[in-house]
């Protein structure tokens, strides 16, 4: 019995040493491979986000690997859906965590980002969102993102708008009931007041009810509005176009980079009616220049359709890690936590041409610093405005 009782203690001293030497140093590391975690909606109302930024990241893994990887290590995605719901993506990343991911590219939408930010933050991950745009996603040390935040978007639209004098009296239709949108609509309005237009109306709309526009609509008509701001997603954006045609409303539209769907993503809608539609957005897939180019050649290759913005920036998000994985010289064998500083550090030191912008930088709060662009939807294409 005495020798039976030593030979389990030995067992259990064993497996507890095992077991202490896998907590905090990646049990499921592999010694030759970077596990990149991603979050979005791929299925539901939001897949055409989550699909984009899906396949535009395994687009660009694919292209690192078949060029000899990061300082010769390979990286492998393992992209898991959260169907557009905070508690769902705090469910995908306890998956990506279990799988052995050791950077988080995402999420993609701003509620879900912030859902999982303080996951990430309690075990030093390094998350970098490609499209989370809400101030509250970079919130923490180990928060980055690709996209412009809310404030800069709005403060940018309105600078444009007023600089560009593309109208004297202008109407806001928001999501109040949304955070990206409402922190939008709140930067906008700030960045009005030293503009040459006016508000003349600001109509709110919740979750509960996106289906009717026609008061904010008609309230935006009759306050002689010639401009109308959305800062909202294209699926309501949709609805407000075919909606203001049928009341013979015909002012001019500008939205924000959730627009970036209208022309594909919406079943049955008239895409005529989004002709002269302008939107704030980092990525056009009709520009000329050679990354642009080759990247859209590409994407068509693999999937069969052109790449939105939100692709591009997962494109970029990936290509910004591989650079300051390179620059940080960390491996795959290191701690999740170790990785994570290293890759803080070295993006902050980063000066990166992407598909989003040239020279782009980040700050140590997370934010990059690059160049907004505006589109007009012209003959059924985005065609960059000067």
């Amino acid at each position: 019995m005495k020798k039976l009782n030593r030979i389990l203690s030995t067992v259990l001293a064993t497996a507890m040493v095992v077991s202490m030497a896998g907590c905090g140093s990646g049990a499921n590391a592999s010694s030759d491979t970077f596990k990149i975690g991603g979050i979005g909606p791929i299925t539901g109302s939001g897949a055409a986000y989550g699909l984009g930024v899906k396949n535009a990241a395994q687009l660009a893994i694919d292209e690192i690997n078949a060029a000899g990887g990061v300082n010769g290590y390979k990286l492998e995605l393992n992209f898991q859906d959260d169907e557009l719901d905070a508690e769902r993506s705090v469910n995908a990343y306890n998956t990506i965590k279990d799988w052995g991911a050791q950077v988080l590219l995402g999420c993609v939408t701003s509620g879900c980002c912030i859902a999982v930010t303080d996951k990430t933050k309690a075990d030093n991950m390094f998350q970098l969102t490609p499209s989370g745009s809400a101030v509250a996603c970079t919130q923490y040390d180990n928060n980055f993102r690709v996209c412009f935040s809310d404030p800069a978007q709005g403060a940018a639209s309105a600078q444009y708008i007023g600089e560009n004098g593309l109208a004297s009296k202008v109407a806001i239709i928001y999501d109040s009931s949304d955070v990206y949108s409402t922190g939008i609509y709140e930067s906008f309005v700030s960045g009005a007041a030293s503009q040459p237009f006016e508000i003349v109306a600001a109509e709110a709309f919740t979750a509960d009810n996106r289906t009717d526009f026609s008061v904010q609509l008609q309230k935006a008509k009759d306050a002689g509005a010639d401009l109308v701001f959305l800062p909202i997603y294209y699926q309501e954006a949709a609805l407000i176009l075919t909606q203001a045609n049928g009341m013979g409303y015909a002012p001019k539209f500008f939205g924000v980079d959730g627009m970036d769907g209208i022309l594909t993503g919406v079943d049955n809608f008239d895409v005529s009616l989004a002709e002269g539609l302008m939107l704030l957005t980092p990525f056009a897939a009709d520009a000329t220049d050679d990354l642009t180019v080759k990247f859209v050649k590409a994407y068509q290759e693999k999937y069969g359709d052109v790449p939105n913005q939100f692709a591009a920036d997962a494109y970029d998000g990936v290509y910004a890690i591989k650079a300051a994985l390179e620059k940080s010289g960390v491996k795959p064998t290191d701690s999740v936590s170790d990785i994570c500083e290293g890759l803080k550090k070295a993006i902050t030191e980063l000066s990166f041409d992407g598909l989003t912008g040239t020279g782009i930088t980040w700050s140590a709060n997370g934010e990059p610093n690059k160049e907004p662009s505006v589109v007009v939807i012209k003959n059924g294409v985005y065609e960059e405005m000067k």
